[in-house]
């Protein structure tokens, strides 16, 4: 790593890459009088840590980029199109739509992920399907339920929600694994083998939150209207399905103080200080080094006999 003496640039060395990070020490999370201030470096520096727990999660997988040119108090944008001038080297991935197409990048490796640091991207949203599997992007491996609760003071309920899914996961022989979304909820994240298309895996989900919402009406709904909810906790299934995306493990949020979307343990739900934003950019990394989600097959599972499973739980 060097600093560069005129033009206020700093160089990292990724792989057998080079990669330049301007304008090292704008801050993009301001301090505040209960959070810490970061910088671009600091975002930078924490990729480069994090890269070899976060790029598993990203490989093959088309991104939907959430930039801030000039940190939190300046404006957002989401970037789905690769602009022309990102270096020829990143990986991209064509994607069909309406009228045409997308070409949306694709974080193979550490270099990419600096660029995208250096690119102010704070936030990666990732795919639930990837390019290199069989069935492509309409296949899905990974299938989602966002425990959205209703205020942010409620991870209570978000905890025993947690705990309520996965029981009805094991006995449907779906194993699943938890995640802070560094905002206010858990994802649980529940491992396919993509032998089934987007229609098949949201409607599977549905039927699995209208199952959960069904045996506990007070405390569990599936409404989409926040209206109807009242102060029950939101099963959001809607991001499994095509051209939909979640936040990626370990990926920074841009909200102040820089928490982090943070895979944890099932043992680690029990803490009783666990909130949505426990993790932040300065101590992520150390997380991600116990590999909280050791106990997850790494193959996931065909949703045909946990189908029949559901079946035979509705009568």
């Amino acid at each position: 790593m060097s600093t560069g003496p005129d033009d206020g640039t700093r160089t990292i060395r990724a792989g057998h890459r080079t990669v330049r990070i301007r304008r090292p020490g704008k801050v993009l999370f301001p301090g505040t009088a209960d959070t810490e201030e970061y910088t671009k470096g600091d975002l930078a520096d924490y990729y480069r840590r994090v890269a070899p727990y976060l790029l598993p999660h990203l490989r093959g997988r088309p991104l939907m980029l959430e930039r801030h040119p000039d940190g939190l108090d300046g404006p957002r944008f989401m970037q789905k199109n690769t602009p022309e001038h990102y270096p020829d080297w990143i990986t991209r991935a064509e994607v069909p739509k309406e009228g045409g197409t997308v070409t949306h990048v694709v974080c193979d490796d550490t270099a990419t992920l600096l660029h995208l640091a250096d690119q102010a991207c704070l936030t990666l949203h990732r795919w639930l399907s990837r390019t290199d599997r069989a069935g492509g992007l309409h296949h899905p491996d990974r299938l989602v339920f966002d425990l959205d609760p209703p205020g942010d003071d409620d991870f209570a309920a978000v905890r025993e929600a947690a705990r309520r899914l996965r029981e009805l996961l094991d006995e449907l022989g779906l194993p699943c694994a938890p995640m802070t979304t560094g905002s206010r909820g858990l994802h649980l994240v529940v491992p396919l083998s993509g032998r089934q298309n987007f229609d098949e895996v949201r409607r599977f989900a549905h039927e699995v939150a209208e199952f959960a919402e069904a045996a506990h009406p007070d405390r569990l709904t599936t409404a989409v209207r926040k209206a109807e909810r009242g102060d029950r906790l939101y099963l959001d299934v809607q991001r499994n399905a095509y051209a939909q995306t979640a936040v990626a493990p370990y990926t920074v949020r841009a909200l102040p103080g820089a928490p982090v979307a943070t895979p944890l343990s099932w043992e680690q739900l029990d803490d009783p200080g666990l909130d949505a934003r426990r993790w932040s950019l300065a101590d992520a990394a150390d997380q991600a080094r116990t590999d909280p989600w050791a106990a997850l097959p790494a193959r996931g599972r065909p949703l045909g006999p946990a189908r029949r499973r559901l079946a035979d739980l509705r009568g």
